[in-house]
């Protein structure tokens, strides 16, 4: 089972390739564990695009769950 993120608009485009980004498969990993996710990528360079509202939020509690362990 992966999550599913994604920005309020996908307008977004990868800047050196200049493609549009797309919904695809991620790995996260954090203090041992490994998390599946889907956020929007690069389907020419893999580059993926955490935006800020998330990292901000869901990953940031994340991480002190993880370390308050």
């Amino acid at each position: 089972m992966s999550l599913v993120f994604l920005p309020e608009d996908m307008n977004w485009r990868c800047e050196p390739c200049g493609v549009p980004l797309e919904l695809g498969k991620v790995e996260f990993a954090y203090l041992g564990q490994v998390f599946h996710v889907e956020l929007p990528v690069c389907p020419k360079c893999g580059a993926a695009f955490v935006y800020e509202e998330l990292s901000l939020g869901r990953i940031f509690e994340v991480e002190q769950l993880l370390e308050d362990k």
